[in-house]
């Protein structure tokens, strides 16, 4: 096990700067002194970059990134943040501002601040995410650039901030882009701007990056550590876990790394029991804290183990919007109310989709007891063959492993999202499946949603070269919307040629709350209702079944759903209306995860 967390260590710093030209991630913010830069920031729109480019299209040194200004009417300039609006952040452009409601390109953000600091000590300014290229400066000084809409990213700023007040401009950029991940074409809204929180992280000059403590996979008496350093490095790190009654000092390499391993018996975590335990690390004038839990996940045939347990995922699929306005959610308060929602419908899963959710929703679905898929935006037709196009996906998989690994509630590992089948395809996600095996350490599976096929007319299964890759047989099947009508669900069966448990991830059909009618008609309420009621009789046909995610809890924002007084600009798939209202479909998935729990309690 040591020679893997050294392996996936080394992985880290290796693609972490692969994509970004960030300084190496730092984790658990909760644990650390840091300051919110949050608030009402002041922006310019910019649909053709003129406060970057010159009219020639090359970088400025001149532009935005000053934020001078004006206050000289003899001077020639042609901006001012002082003169434009306000916007929140965190927060969506789209939503807070009604001319930017399908805008994509770029926004111009300033915020100016007055930190109070300890010149002595080491500053970053930390991006909980940013949709979807972004460029920052401080005080005019470029710091770097992150590509990517849904994981964290931070800049050192040690020596760069002045005493008094301080400038940070971030240019953000959502525009899509054919080699980009995800690519053009998706099913869900691109909100562009800052949609999480801007946080000051102070540290000793030298302290904890970065650390693991995972339930070993073979051993239940043993928790599997790592720790590494950052600065001139202390000769040996403390950890302690007064629970259990673990206080253990460990020496560190000249790079500021230890691995080892803690003989102990805790409670391990489950949906029945979220038990956490409190973590200290102390490593020279470095302290931090987090609270962390201990199981093992692994597969036995058709059967999905957690603590050795058999256990069945009652799920459901999430985007990451807001629970009665849609936009962007991003806070505890967005997480409380939809894995509330879930929980109400007997969920101990939840399938975070299509992309890395903010840290808040992961961390309270582990104190909630729900365990998580995770998933990064390799979504329909990537550029499979463009080793950029690789790099970006592999970059995000390391950002967000990096953020979570220590998150004992995620489960799966998801590197995919309904691709097209070929052999670049294959290979492409053959190498991000090896990729999360090392960075992760082996501690949880590797899934993706695949697609199913019909092998023999009525007879269906999966049939993709890249089921020899996951841990899972995961897919997505539409039977009753995409695929026929409800009443196929009654005359398909299944068949599967490996023996792994099966996953469907996504499932489900459209329905406008408060639209009644004949169960024939779609879109109505009831048309959903029927369909679930099908479909969840099929399910109990499936041989293996291991969980399901239907698609989805609520009703999100498509700019892909056109049709007036049903979608108007909304995926209506939703058990829950966009305004929180229960739909029909609601009761009957909530039925048929009462019934499952009782055949398969948690434990």
């Amino acid at each position: 096990m040591k020679t893997l967390l050294v392996s996936a260590a080394l992985a880290i710093c290796a693609i972490g700067s692969a994509y970004a030209d960030t300084a190496p991630l730092i984790t658990n913010l909760p644990g650390r002194h840091t300051v919110s830069l949050d608030g009402k920031w002041r922006s310019i729109v910019d649909p053709f970059e003129n406060g970057y480019y010159d009219y020639r299209l090359n970088p400025t040194d001149n532009g935005y990134a000053q934020d001078l200004d004006y206050n000289d009417p003899t001077k020639l300039q042609e901006y001012s943040f002082e003169d434009d609006k306000s916007i929140d952040v965190p927060g969506d452009w789209n939503t807070q501002r009604p001319e930017l409601y399908y805008y994509e390109g770029t926004l111009w953000y300033r915020t100016r601040f007055t930190p109070e600091f300890d010149p002595a000590k080491r500053q970053f300014i930390h991006f909980g995410a940013a949709n979807y290229e972004t460029i920052v400066w401080l005080n005019g000084e470029r710091l770097g650039s992150h590509t990517g809409g849904f994981t964290p990213f931070n800049f050192e700023v040690t020596g760069k901030l002045r005493e008094g007040e301080n400038s940070l401009v971030v240019k953000v950029d959502n525009k899509r882009h054919p080699e980009a991940v995800p690519t053009v074409n998706a099913d869900w809204w691109n909100y562009g701007g800052i949609t999480r929180p801007v946080t000051l992280v102070e540290t000793p000059t030298s302290f904890i990056r970065d650390y693991s403590l995972q339930l070993s996979p073979t051993d239940k008496n043993r928790i599997d550590c790592y720790v590494q350093t950052d600065g001139n490095q202390p000769e040996s790190v403390l950890i302690e876990i007064p629970e259990l009654k673990i206080s253990r000092r460990e020496s560190l390499s000249p790079d500021g790394y230890a691995s080892f391993s803690l003989k102990a018996k805790p409670q391990r975590w489950s949906p029945a029991h979220p038990k956490l335990y409190d973590v200290r690390l102390i490593a020279g004038n470095d302290t931090i804290t987090d609270r962390i839990g201990f199981r093992t996940i692994r597969t036995d045939g058709t059967r999905l183990l957690l603590n050795d347990e058999e256990i069945f995922c009652r799920g459901i699929s999430i985007h990451e919007e807001r629970p009665y306005d849609s936009g962007r959610a991003w806070s505890a308060e967005h997480a409380a109310t939809l894995l509330g929602w879930a929980k109400e419908m007997g969920c101990n899963f939840v399938r975070l989709a299509h992309y890395p959710h903010n840290e808040n929703m992961v961390r309270l679905a582990e104190e909630m007891g729900l365990m998580v898929w995770s998933e990064i935006p390799v979504y329909w037709t990537i550029h499979w063959e463009n080793p950029d196009t690789y790099a970006n996906a592999s970059n995000q998989l390391s950002e967000i492993i990096t953020r979570d690994r220590n998150r004992c509630n995620i489960i799966i590992w998801s590197i995919a999202n309904e691709t097209p089948r070929s052999e670049a395809r294959r290979q492409f996600l053959a190498n991000l499946a090896a990729e999360a095996r090392k960075l992760d350490g082996g501690t949880r599976l590797i899934g993706a949603a695949m697609e199913k096929d019909e092998i023999r007319p009525g007879v269906m299964s999966v049939d993709d070269p890249l089921e020899d890759q996951l841990d899972i047989i995961s897919f997505n099947e539409y039977i009753g919307w995409y695929d026929g009508d409800s009443e196929k669900c009654d005359r398909s069966e299944w068949e599967f040629k490996t023996q792994k448990p099966v996953f469907i991830s996504e499932f489900g059909g459209g329905a406008l709350y408060g639209l009644h009618g004949d169960p024939a008609h779609r879109f109505t309420e009831e048309y959903q209702e029927d369909l679930y009621q099908r479909h969840t009789r099929m399910l109990d046909r499936i041989p293996g079944l291991a969980g399901c995610t239907p698609w989805i809890l609520k009703d999100f924002r498509s700019p892909r759903r056109h049709l007036p007084r049903i979608q108007d600009d909304f995926n209506r798939k939703g058990l829950i209306s966009d305004k929180g209202e229960r739909k029909k479909a609601f009761y009957v998935m909530k039925d048929w995860y009462d019934k499952k729990a009782k055949e398969t309690p948690d434990k």
